[in-house]
C-alpha cells in the first residue's frame, strides 16, 4: 500500500516518536523512507540513533522529499509551522494532523487548499500499542488516502473514521480524556484492596488486570456491556452488593458527566485556538 510513498513527521516529541515506532514495527515503510524534524537537535540525534530514520531541522526539506506529512506539533505551534511550509505543500501531499482542537478548515487556510487533509485524534495508550485514534477526513480525501492514514494509526492501536467533524470534541472527551478516568478507577480499586489488607503490589496488579481483562472480554465477545455485567453478577451475590453501592454513588451518572465536562472544555479550547489562528 505504501509503495512509492515516504513519510515525514514534523515534531519528534512523544506522539511523533510513537508513530515512528509503530510504522517501523508494522513494517509499513523502511527507516530510510521516514524523515523526522524537530527543533531539538538532541531529540533528532536520539531519534536517528534509536530508529535509523533520516532527520532534518528543515521542515521545507522534509515536505519536498515526502508524500505523506504528519503534523505532530503542539496546537499553538501549528500556525507557525504551516505558514513555513504552505508553499511547499500541494495536491501530491497527504497532510495528517494530530494537533488537538485545530479544525480541518483552519488547517486548509494555513496550508492552502491543495493538499489532501486528515485530522486525527489519537490517545495516550498509543504509547503501548493500544491507542484509539479517530480520523476525520476533509472533503478532498479519497478512499486510498484514508486507507493509508488508517494503516498508519492502526500500527499504534485501533482506528475509526468519523465524517462529522463537529463530533471530534466528543471524541476528545471520551477516548482522549477517558484513559485518565480509567487510571483513577484503577487507583480507587487498588486503594480499596490495600485498605482491606492486600499489598500495594498485588492490589495494583489485580486492579489493572481486571480492567484489561474486562475490556478485552467486551471487545472480543462483541456483547453488550449490560449482558456481560449480568454474567459476573449472580443474584444476591457479592457483585450485586458492590453494584448497588456504585449506583448509590451515582457512578454511571458521574462517569457520563465527566465525559460531558471534558467535551465542553474541548469545545472551549477549540474556539480559543481558532481565534488564535485568526489573530
Amino acid at each position: 500500500m505504501f509503495t512509492g510513498h515516504s513519510i515525514g513527521i514534523i515534531g519528534a516529541g512523544n506522539m511523533g516518536e510513537i508513530l515512528i515506532k509503530g510504522i517501523l514495527r508494522g513494517e509499513l515503510l523502511p527507516a530510510e523512507r521516514i524523515i523526522a524534524s524537530d527543533l531539538g537537535a538532541d531529540k533528532l540525534a536520539g531519534i536517528a540513533k534509536n530508529y535509523g530514520v533520516r532527520t532534518t531541522a528543515d521542515n521545507r526539506e522534509l515536505v519536498r522529499e515526502t508524500s505523506i506529512v504528519l503534523l505532530a506539533v503542539k496546537p499553538q505551534n501549528v500556525t507557525h509551522v504551516l505558514k513555513g511550509i504552505g508553499d511547499e505543500l500541494d495536491s501530491n501531499h497527504l497532510l495528517i494532523s494530530i494537533a488537538a482542537g485545530v479544525s480541518t478548515g483552519t488547517l486548509h487556510k494555513l496550508a492552502g487548499n491543495g493538499s489532501r487533509l486528515v485530522r486525527v485524534m489519537p490517545n495516550a495508550p498509543a504509547m503501548v500499542g493500544e491507542g484509539m485514534s479517530v480520523l476525520c477526513p476533509a472533503q478532498n480525501v479519497g478512499e486510498d488516502d484514508l486507507a493509508l492514514a488508517r494503516e498508519i494509526f492502526d500500527s499504534i492501536g485501533r482506528s475509526v473514521v468519523l465524517h462529522d467533524e463537529s463530533l471530534m470534541d466528543v471524541v476528545t472527551g471520551l477516548s482522549g480524556s477517558g484513559p485518565a478516568f480509567i487510571f483513577m478507577m484503577i487507583e480507587a480499586l487498588s486503594d480499596a484492596g490495600v485498605q482491606l489488607g492486600l499489598s500495594r503490589k498485588v492490589s495494583n496488579l489485580l486492579s489493572a488486570q481486571t480492567v484489561l481483562g474486562a475490556a478485552k472480554m467486551f471487545i472480543d465477545t462483541g456483547r453488550h456491556a449490560g449482558y456481560l455485567k449480568d454474567l459476573v453478577a449472580t443474584p444476591g451475590g457479592t457483585t450485586f452488593a458492590g453494584l448497588k453501592e456504585l449506583e448509590r454513588g451515582n457512578f454511571r451518572s458521574t462517569m457520563m458527566e465527566a465525559v460531558e465536562a471534558a467535551t465542553r472544555r474541548s469545545r472551549e479550547l477549540g474556539l480559543l485556538r481558532e481565534q488564535e489562528q485568526e489573530d
